[in-house]
């Protein structure tokens, strides 16, 4: 049933949706007023006053799912990234149910029995979605829920289609063979069979169980493609292309439009995205004010012991390159004696530098001396967490050394980042560290930065490896 009518399907998440939604309200209402969870249950009206709200909730929040394309199918995207919709939408939705009890004068409802709502809301959808993707895997495993494909051209982009097919066999496709103009009928490319030439595709449509068919043919055949999409269109099967040409996306593409031309960007980055981008820096804003206010006395103290350590400015700034390949000041502790500014572009620290000052020693070994760059977070230069930023001088030498090492600054520099959680900082590897960084830029959620923020933590802010 699924497989025939998306519609139906939809209808099902859709009753779903509205079942977890008001059970995740009758849930935070009951906690809230039934129970002594928060040592009171005195409440303004009956149990009608709270869950009246559901009326303009329920079409609100399937509005939202709706926007966000979680009633598209699903079947080629990653978990991961359906719950991190679902996480934006309450987040967003939660925003938008207290602006409208605001407007219509509704102040005395329960902001614990919101809050309530929104972690039930929350966690219960992206539960309620991972079982039906998870179950809807297994079906496919067990050969239901099926699409058959046809892939038009067995060459070599052919061939590495059809071994990502059988890698991701939870996606559901069932590849039916190949056609193909300059491949004998009857040989096997990777297992599957050649079942003709591309005159014979009228042929194959009208005869085989067919759900979509796969281009995989080279752009010089401009017309040959005109001439196949024409055909899966007469017939009315979906046709989909393989482009010639993504062996030049170094990561997963993704495409804008200005009006109807596509533009294909080569290199996804997470942050590029409003909402994300928005979401991190509120939590930087937030997080920063915090840590200045518990690290206060610390900051104080550390500016007296700098200054008595030895002559020179509390605080050390340094150009450093950041987000859009532009340059500017890094706050540090001073840890060292005040040198030359030729001396300070070109040269690393080492274990026993003679330019550190004892104290200095100490504060870098702590990283210490980096606290003054929540200052720099405050004012949009750098980020909590993030690749760390470099001098321009080295940032110079390794643009031409080491290969995609500008791709870091697509997003801010951080305090600390993937890279250093996992010992690359220092006196070590900058290829290693560079592999780490784009893996963040690229593979950026909320849930990383927690990780890595709270590894940050676990681990210390001391290491063999900071000078």
């Amino acid at each position: 049933m699924i497989k025939q009518n998306q519609k139906i399907f939809n209808i099902i998440l859709i009753s779903l949706d509205m079942f977890v939604i008001t059970f995740a309200m009758i849930l935070a209402w009951f906690i809230r007023f039934e129970t002594d969870l928060l040592g009171f249950n005195v409440h303004v009206g009956g149990v009608q006053f709270y869950l009246l709200p559901l009326i303009y909730i329920l079409p609100l929040y399937l509005g939202l799912y709706y926007g966000f394309g979680l009633y598209d199918p699903q079947r080629t995207k990653r978990i991961s990234s359906e719950a991190f919709n679902i996480f934006k939408i309450n987040i967003i939705g939660i925003l938008m149910v207290v602006t409208i009890l605001f407007v219509i004068n509704l102040s005395d409802y329960s902001r614990f029995m919101l809050a309530f709502f929104a972690i039930f809301s929350t966690g219960f959808s992206i539960v309620e979605r991972t079982l039906i993707r998870l179950s809807l895997r297994y079906m496919r495993s067990k050969g239901y829920n099926i699409k058959y494909i046809l892939v038009i051209g067995a060459g070599e982009l052919g061939e590495k289609f059809t071994k990502r097919i059988k890698r991701n066999e939870h996606v559901g496709y069932n590849l039916i063979g190949f056609l193909d103009d300059n491949i004998k009928k009857n040989s096997i490319v990777d297992g599957y069979p050649v079942i003709g030439t591309i005159d014979d595709l009228e042929e194959v449509i009208l005869k085989k169980p067919l759900d979509r068919i796969i281009i995989t043919l080279s752009p010089r055949h401009a017309l040959l493609l005109e001439h196949i999409v024409d055909i899966c269109e007469k017939y009315g099967v979906k046709a989909e292309i393989v482009p010639d040409y993504y062996r030049y996306f170094q990561s997963r593409p993704y495409i804008d439009m200005i009006e109807d031309i596509p533009l294909i960007n080569i290199r996804y980055v997470p942050l590029d995205n409003s909402f994300n981008k928005a979401l991190k820096r509120f939590l930087d804003i937030i997080l920063v004010i915090i840590g200045i206010l518990l690290f206060s006395p610390l900051l104080i103290f550390t500016a007296i012991m700098v200054k008595k350590s030895s002559s020179g400015p509390i605080i050390f700034t340094q150009d450093r390159v950041g987000l859009h390949r532009s340059t500017f000041k890094m706050y540090k502790f001073r840890s060292m004696k005040i040198l030359p500014e030729e001396e300070e572009v070109s040269q690393w620290t080492t274990e026993d530098d003679p330019r550190k000052t004892k104290f200095g020693t100490f504060i870098r070994k702590t990283s210490i001396d980096e606290l003054p760059q929540l200052f720099n977070i405050l004012k949009g230069d750098m980020s909590l967490i993030g690749p760390r930023p470099e001098r321009p001088h080295f940032v110079e030498k390794f643009r031409e050394e080491i290969p995609h090492y500008m791709i870091k600054h697509h997003v801010r520099p951080g305090m600390t980042g993937w890279a250093q959680i996992h010992g690359w900082r220092g006196n070590t590897s900058i290829k290693k560290r560079i592999e780490f960084d784009l893996y963040y830029v690229e593979n950026w959620t909320l849930s990383l930065d927690i990780k890595i923020f709270l590894l940050t933590f676990i681990r210390g802010f001391t290491d063999d490896n900071a000078y």
